[in-house]
């Protein structure tokens, strides 16, 4: 053995000398949660897309209606029911103006002289179909997007002073709670919108009446986890107020949970909206929702069904699209879905 060794060449060695100060570099750099968060969902690509598609449909949902000449709520009852019809794609034989006037399947815009298009066709009324779709667009976006924010604040703050004071206080709020929850939500915003003006403002005063209490319960479960955790307990011996525990300490490890249930809350009340809209119980005449297109759209579904497909597709893509983000930032703010 040791003469084998003797016969190795000296330079088939050779001393490895390791910087101290180097030894424990971290090659890789730090991220923080956010940072973190982002590469998770990058991901995830059905969430990706999804976002893609919710701000195409945000951005034609304010832009939409001014890419025409026509006007959402322009009424010519000439121009009624006519079919989609859209330059380019006319001439592949799709879109083309073609109806059934009767039993018989004949070019309406030449038979009534027509020498506009309607991308998406017109109504009963002769109303543009593309821009009230995205006008409606707009407007259940925006109904759903505040009646959210509204549920967001009300639940933080009610959830968040139930949980962390506790005692008399908790028992009183949860009681309170505990009736609203038991008595239906349909009942209730039936009641308010028969009390209030019909209107935006009285489907997100109806929605928000009861919308806050899944958030509030959310965040009281969250608050009552770390109002005992080491990392408050040492705020409040160090002399902390209340005030900067919750907005230093707690608010920021629960704004994961609470971005997450808002992406879920959007989509709920948007179809919310739809639904009351299509029963009659929400923006009436003229204004238009995506409730109300199709509640407009399904009277014709067997002479034009293009009135119910439309608003249809764009609510069904919206309730999907914003389902998979939300289940997206789920997977990705969740500190135990690691990978």
């Amino acid at each position: 053995m040791t003469n084998n060794l003797e016969k190795l060449p000296k330079d088939s060695f050779e001393r490895i000398t390791i910087d101290s100060s180097h030894a424990e570099k971290i090659s890789k750099p730090s991220l923080n949660f956010w940072q973190d968060s982002w590469l998770r969902i990058r991901k995830n690509k059905a969430a990706i897309v999804s976002i893609f598609i919710l701000l195409f449909i945000v951005f034609m949902a304010f832009a939409g209606p001014y890419m025409n000449e026509h006007d959402p709520q322009d009424v010519k009852v000439t121009h009624a029911n006519l079919p989609p019809k859209i330059p380019g794609l006319e001439k592949l034989g799709i879109f083309d103006g073609v109806g059934k006037l009767g039993s018989k399947t004949v070019n309406l815009y030449e038979l009534k002289k027509i020498d506009t298009y309607y991308w998406f066709g017109t109504d009963s009324l002769g109303r543009d179909l593309f821009s009230r779709l995205w006008k409606g667009t707009q407007i259940s976006l925006i109904i759903a997007f505040v009646a959210a924010v509204i549920d967001v604040v009300i639940g933080v703050i009610y959830g968040g002073i139930s949980g962390y004071y506790g005692g008399r206080t908790d028992d009183i709020m949860q009681r309170i709670v505990e009736v609203l929850i038991g008595i239906p939500t349909l009942v209730i915003v039936i009641l308010m919108l028969m009390v209030m003006d019909p209107g935006i403002w009285a489907i997100i005063i109806a929605i928000s009446i009861t919308g806050w209490i899944g958030m509030s319960r959310i965040v009281r479960g969250q608050v009552l986890k770390y109002k005992t955790q080491e990392f408050v307990m040492a705020a409040k011996t160090l002399g902390a107020s209340d005030k900067r525990i919750i907005s230093k300490h707690i608010l920021p490890n629960i704004m994961a949970i609470i971005i997450i249930n808002m992406m879920f809350t959007i989509p709920t009340a948007i179809f919310f909206e739809a639904f009351l809209s299509f029963i009659g119980l929400g923006l009436q005449a003229p204004e238009a929702s995506l409730g109300t297109l199709i509640n407009d759209g399904y009277k014709f579904i067997q002479y034009q069904p293009f009135m119910l497909f439309f608003p249809a597709f764009v609510l069904s893509l919206l309730m999907i699209a914003f389902n998979l983000v939300g289940d997206g930032l789920r997977d990705a703010l969740d500190p135990k879905m690691k990978d």
